[in-house]
């Protein structure tokens, strides 16, 4: 397979980091870049500092199943 230069305007992956949407129950989004070595604690004190919640208020889930806080999103394979 040949090396391609990738598109203009296309971002190229940066294994990193990567680009969290997190979507709440009444449809609000907000986006997060987070390092994928770290804790889903972090991104859970970062989302409830700006809504203005509680942790023990939320709950988040990956494809359909809650996320331990402990657990990084590389282990989350995310």
């Amino acid at each position: 397979m040949a090396y391609e230069k990738p598109k203009e305007g296309v971002k190229t992956e940066n294994k990193d980091h990567i680009n969290l949407k997190v979507v709440g129950q009444g449809g609000s989004v907000m986006r997060f870049k987070i390092k994928r070595q770290t804790p889903f604690s972090k991104l859970t004190r970062a989302y409830c500092e700006r809504q203005g919640l509680s942790m023990r208020q939320i709950r988040f889930q990956f494809d359909g199943q809650p996320i331990n806080e402990t657990r990084t999103l590389a282990q989350l394979e995310m």
